[in-house]
């Protein structure tokens, strides 16, 4: 790490002047995702400050989901942020493809089982309907970005357990398969932080913000939408970012458009 100067009594918090330094070789193309970052003991004997001040300029990055640190291997610059596509009811696998990334899947469940009560009230189901559970970790270019818990009415695809490839998209084999077509969903964005289970298979710490998603999705049957799927997923937050286009409805007062 080259050395630059530092304003060491100025208005500017010296870890502060350290991040923007770093942060502009980021954006200039000179630090790369998946470059490793210079370590607090670089940092701190280039620009004679202390370890603690190296390493708070290093953590803001990593909090900031710019940086990820890797116990034992150092820092690194974080991968560019994936944007979720909310115009668009489209699966993982489908979205992935779309942005040239390579998408796999690791299922941990696929069952058929009793509806739990919140699953079946979302899909406007008796209390005793069957569904199939599908619990999957879902991966771009062989790195973890969410863990999905999917479940679907076992009346809509009957034979989906044994016909399901866990490495193709869900919604394609729904189509091929069954002839239903998911044409609506609503989804519902929260943010928190991840149960130790997610954090541990997300290979984040459990203080790292995720996104929750809990989606309902429809297909079309004849003139009408049925509720198909219901479902619970947890997203990496320093991997994706929400992007959406919001247009202002014009108002009338007293007879004229604002």
């Amino acid at each position: 790490m080259q050395s630059f100067p530092l304003e060491r009594d100025g208005l500017v918090p010296v870890y502060v002047q350290i991040r923007k330094r770093l942060l502009d070789r980021i954006t200039s193309g000179d630090l790369k995702a998946g470059d490793l970052m210079p370590s607090e003991q670089e940092i701190s004997g280039t620009l004679g400050v202390s370890r603690m001040t190296a390493r708070q300029a290093v953590k803001s990055l990593c909090d900031w989901g710019i940086a990820y640190s890797m116990r034992g291997k150092g820092t690194f610059v974080s991968p560019v942020k994936l944007e979720k596509n909310f115009r668009q009811a489209q699966s993982f696998t489908e979205e992935m493809n779309a942005l040239g990334f390579r998408p796999s899947s690791q299922v941990f469940a696929l069952k058929a089982e009793r509806a739990p009560t919140e699953v079946a009230e979302a899909l406007k189901a008796g209390r005793n309907s069957e569904v199939i559970r599908l619990d999957r970790l879902r991966l771009a270019n062989s790195k973890p970005m969410g863990i999905e818990c999917a479940y679907l009415l076992h009346s809509m695809c009957p034979g989906l357990i044994h016909v399901f490839d866990p490495q193709a998209s869900l919604y394609e084999t729904l189509w091929k398969q069954f002839g239903l077509s998911i044409a609506v969903a609503d989804e519902i964005v929260e943010v928190g932080l991840p149960s130790a289970a997610a954090a541990s298979l997300l290979r984040i710490s459990r203080n790292k913000p995720v996104f929750l998603f809990t989606r309902v999705s429809y297909a079309r049957r004849g003139h009408s939408m049925q509720a198909v799927e219901y479902v619970k997923s947890t997203y990496r937050g320093d991997r994706y970012k929400i992007a959406n286009r919001l247009t202002r409805a014009k108002l009338k007062l007293a007879g004229i458009s604002v």
